[in-house]
């Protein structure tokens, strides 16, 4: 379906998950390192005490990861390069996983994301609240965030208001005379979701559902505490670093700056004179994101950068890389400090942070991020997944593993066009009952 094509530029949207029976869910992570493709089973599963806001028990079945070509700070830089190594990803999870796809869910990095409150009101006249209103008020909320130069990729009611009180959950059936909604909506340039969507057709597939990387990597490596009371996650990636907020078991807020673990690689390379792909061994090796009395008595030899045999390799003290690295991680971990500041969601935030993504697993990094950001922080990897392989069990494949459990909480949204409407995380509320009876009745 072209982004173009409807009158609310709509985006394919998400079907309800099948509740009875197990589904088979394909998604595809286009990154600036690594390009993921998983293809997962989706049972029902009872309630539990574990993760209690997810409906569905997943077992990845297939998984393919190739280096990214063509990707670079998130955007689709080469359509041929981004092309190839879709197929060859999802290539190798079709042949694990023993089925071919055709459609899949893809995460959205570039575009500029950009995440805004909408509030709207409607006038009850001292009535109960009932389903219709419900729509109404959240239908004048959508349509306020309409824009022709950008889509929405996900818009998320985060509390009601009646006569002015705020915070209220679940307003049906409640007496008031004015209804309020807060209507949380992340909107990312057309032209940016075109591209992917382009790149995605070009491999023979369909693009199922778009997904911000930030909502993703933040539904994997967060836990049920820390959605609920409030928290940041930090998905630091090669090409960009993404922050989303979440709190009351919703995203509320969503960001990504232009800086990744890829230009700590690219300083080291130029500061060292070095290849690229020598940098990375040595960040990954010897770089460490906090200053270590030993480093300057530790020599490392660095390759050197020509093709000439006779060429010798330097030989530095390690304190060099780690002083480059430094310098890098400073400066990211200091704009999302301030990015979140700017964002009003500090005190959300609280004392919680969670930092993911491949860029996370640099020496010494929680301890910097916990110096620059002054809150607590933990390393979070992707939760409640059976059938990863040990090498995706990682930081690095959160992303991966929130877009296969997206489609559990893409009910939570509401579309201006009126496609789905909503109830909250945990589907046994009276919220998401609600939600079930308007689909069910309108």
């Amino acid at each position: 379906m072209s982004l173009f094509g409807s009158a609310n530029f709509g985006l394919p949207r998400l079907k309800p998950l099948p509740s009875k029976r197990s589904h088979v869910v394909s998604v595809l992570d286009i990154g600036s390192t690594k390009v993921v493709c998983m293809i997962g089973r989706l049972r029902p599963r009872a309630e539990s005490q574990i993760l209690p806001g997810r409906t569905h028990s997943i077992e990845v079945i297939g998984i393919g990861h190739q280096k990214s070509r063509g990707v670079k700070n998130g955007v689709i830089a080469d359509l041929d390069a981004v092309e190839s190594v879709v197929r060859l990803a999802v290539d190798a999870a079709e042949r694990m996983a023993g089925l071919t796809i055709d459609s899949l869910i893809v995460n959205v990095s570039a575009g500029r994301l950009q995440s805004d409150v909408y509030t709207a009101t409607i006038d009850l006249g001292g009535q109960e609240v009932e389903a219709n209103d419900l729509k109404k008020v959240l239908a004048a909320a959508g349509h306020q965030s309409l824009r022709t130069d950008r889509a929405i990729l996900h818009s998320l009611p985060t509390g009601f208001s009646l006569d002015g009180e705020r915070g209220i959950r679940d307003p049906l059936a409640m007496f008031g005379d004015v209804l309020g909604v807060d209507m949380h909506v992340l909107t990312a340039e057309r032209p940016a979701l075109k591209n992917l969507e382009l790149c995605v057709n070009r491999a023979h597939l369909s693009v199922e559902g778009m997904v911000a990387t930030p909502y993703a990597s933040g539904l994997a490596a967060l836990v049920d505490d820390e959605v609920e009371l409030g928290c940041a996650a930090i998905d630091m990636g090669g090409g960009t670093t993404t922050i989303s907020v979440f709190a009351e078991g919703k995203l509320v807020h969503a960001d990504a700056v232009g800086l990744g673990g890829h230009h700590v690689t690219t300083d080291l390379a130029r500061g060292l004179s070095t290849r690229i792909e020598d940098a990375e061994r040595l960040k990954v090796v010897h770089g460490s994101a906090l200053p270590n009395s030993a480093d300057e008595r530790d020599i490392i030899s660095v390759p050197p950068i020509g093709e000439d045999d006779r060429d010798q390799p330097t030989h530095v003290p390690r304190a060099l890389v780690s002083r480059i690295v430094r310098a890098r991680i400073e400066e990211t971990l200091e704009l999302i400090r301030d990015r979140i500041q700017r964002s009003g969601f500090s005190p959300i935030v609280g004392k919680r942070i969670v930092l993911t993504g491949g860029a996370s697993q640099l020496t010494g990094l929680p301890e910097a991020a916990r110096r620059i950001l002054a809150r607590n922080v933990r390393i979070g990897r992707p939760l409640g997944v059976s059938g990863l392989p040990a090498a995706a069990k990682g930081p690095a494949f959160s992303t991966a593993v929130g877009l296969m459990i997206y489609p559990q909480v893409a009910d939570l949204e509401t579309h201006a066009a009126g496609s789905g409407m909503f109830s909250t995380l945990g589907g046994n509320s009276r919220f998401a009952r609600m939600g079930q009876w308007l689909k069910e009745s309108f």
